[in-house]
């Protein structure tokens, strides 16, 4: 009788998502300094850490909540990257100096917001709609800026097709990274991202003019599959970011890495120490809404989602909020 051997699956060939940096994005309100700390704690394997965004208005001194975010002890250990939203190339300049000053080597420029209140001032996603003014504040904070600067962007405002043109002038410059969101503003968080524009810059990359930039891409990562798969697809990306689908599963960096989940009992510890710090941060009745903020994602990675957002959004009080999250959190994500 001849003998059938079946092969064993190759665990040690390299995966393109082993070679990628993971990146927390900005979330305004959720991935603050304590936040980012805990999940450092807890998961690990996060590679880096963006601020949610400043403004050259907002003082950043150690008092501030601003400059809470960005005080450097609150990120020791942490490689953090401070994120400035402003369509003021003076102001962007006097901000990026300030935060030199306190040691960071890098600041993002946060051209994706698509907050209404943001755009109707020109910044954010809205300064996409002026591209010749966009040119020429990119030239200013380029050719005078003491650190290191990267973009986050949307590929447009209101038509995909705007991208090409945003590209040819983003590409003029040193920018350190380029990380692209594949939607337009008028879209939010809506729909399929557009990958044909993504892989427009990726074209960049793939046919060698980089120059030492870099590309990273945003959007609907909402599992460790998703990032491994696009990682695949797209291999000479040097980075994912994450956002919405990081708070969903906040272990989910340690999943893309490791391949390992966390069990029920470690998202009980995690979210546990979470309410504790928001507890002694904010007071009994303001630690319901910053929690209920943090379900409106974390619902999302579990089967049954409108059953969770119902038990959590229905809490009237501390002890009924927590007794629901442990019911839930007891239970198996999807």
């Amino acid at each position: 009788m001849t003998e059938i051997f079946v092969k064993e699956p190759d665990t040690t060939t390299p995966r393109a998502v082993d070679s990628m940096r993971l990146y927390l994005a900005p979330l305004e309100g959720v991935t603050g300094w304590q936040y980012r700390r805990l999940v450092a704690k807890h998961f690990g394997s996060v590679d880096r850490y963006f601020t949610p965004f400043i403004t050259p208005a907002q003082r950043i001194g150690e008092s501030s909540r601003f400059g809470r975010e960005i005080e450097p002890g609150h990120n020791e250990g942490l490689e953090t990257v401070p994120q400035i939203l402003t369509n003021d190339a003076e102001g962007f300049l006097e901000t990026a100096n300030a935060l030199r000053d306190l040691g960071y080597e890098e600041v993002n420029l946060n051209l994706g917001c698509p907050s209404g209140t943001v755009v109707k001032k020109g910044r954010g996603s809205g300064f996409l709609q002026d591209p010749w003014g966009l040119d020429r504040f990119l030239e200013k904070i380029f050719s005078e800026a003491q650190v290191k600067v990267s973009i986050k962007t949307r590929i447009g405002y209101a038509d995909p097709e705007e991208f090409a043109d945003i590209l040819e002038i983003y590409n003029r410059y040193p920018y350190s990274e380029l990380i692209v969101h594949p939607r337009v503003r008028m879209e939010m968080y809506q729909g399929e991202p557009h990958l044909a524009q993504y892989e427009e810059a990726y074209q960049v990359l793939d046919e060698g003019a980089a120059n030492g930039r870099k590309l990273v891409y945003n959007g609907n990562l909402f599992t460790d599959s998703d990032a491994i798969a696009m990682a695949e697809r797209y291999p000479k990306t040097s980075a994912l970011m994450l956002g919405r689908g990081a708070i969903a599963r906040p272990d989910i960096f340690r999943a893309i890495r490791t391949g390992k989940e966390a069990s029920c009992e470690e998202l009980a510890a995690f979210h546990k120490e979470l309410y504790q710090i928001y507890l002694a941060a904010l007071g009994r009745k303001d630690v319901l809404f910053k929690m209920k903020e943090i379900w409106s994602f974390m619902k999302t990675a579990y089967p049954d989602s409108d059953w969770v957002w119902n038990k959590i959004r229905r809490s009237k009080t501390n002890e009924e909020f927590l007794a629901n999250a442990a019911e839930i959190l007891a239970t198996e994500r999807a």
